[in-house]
């Protein structure tokens, strides 16, 4: 599925290829920290399949408990979140569920990650459900 998505206040614009069932949903500490909400929602995109159509996000290198390191890009002016990927090589995109203007298009998620990490009354009633990274 080609999807196309951008940041609150426009200056991001991307289009990717997406599985539309390849929706999951992470409750770590850290997603929720950064999405500010209870978890953050994500599909994947493979790097191929990934193109900026406008503007320069703004990145914040996350080094994890496990020693390994995430670029979280975002854009500057609104800060809106956009993708998460390696930050050097990157394989596959992390796309931020509602910055796609297909995001009613999407399937439920197919797995939650951190389920451990969860706020107990937002769990989701869809998906595997992992008590951390599988």
């Amino acid at each position: 599925m080609i999807v196309t998505g951008a940041c609150h206040c426009g200056q991001i614009a991307f289009e990717a290829e997406i599985g539309e069932g390849d929706v999951a949903v992470c409750h770590c500490a850290d997603c929720q920290k950064q999405s500010g909400s209870v978890f953050r929602a994500n599909v994947s995109a493979p790097a191929a399949h990934f193109r900026l159509l406008r503007g320069t996000p703004k990145t914040y290198i996350k080094t994890a408990d496990s020693g390994a390191r995430r670029a979280h890009a975002f854009c500057p002016d609104c800060g809106a979140p956009i993708y998460a990927t390696d930050p050097v090589g990157p394989k596959a995109y992390s796309l931020r569920i509602g910055t796609l203007d297909q995001r009613y298009d999407l399937k439920p998620p197919k797995r939650q990650i951190w389920c451990d990490s969860a706020q107990p009354w937002a769990l989701l009633d869809s998906g595997e459900r992992h008590a951390k990274q599988p």
